[in-house]
């Protein structure tokens, strides 16, 4: 799996566990749904830390916590 569908994974597995939908989760950490769904459909390669930070922040988590997780333990190398 590589870096994008890990993290776009982490986000839906972390709106599921907080019972969260995609806009809810947007509202909450001030970041427009479009941006989200981008993360999450592929659209954007690059989430950006500062993005990720603020999801993380309304979800109420560091970016420790969402990073902590099996799902980053086996990413492809992005560099080839």
């Amino acid at each position: 799996m590589d870096t994008r569908k890990a993290v776009a994974n982490r986000l839906l597995q972390l709106c599921e566990k907080n019972r969260l939908s995609v806009n809810a989760l947007a509202r909450l950490s001030a970041v427009p749904p479009s941006t989200l769904k981008n993360i999450i459909n592929g659209g954007s390669k690059n989430a950006g830390v500062v993005t990720l930070k603020k999801l993380c922040d309304g979800l109420e988590i560091s970016l420790r916590e969402f990073f902590d997780d099996d799902i980053f333990d086996d990413i492809e190398q992005e560099i080839k």
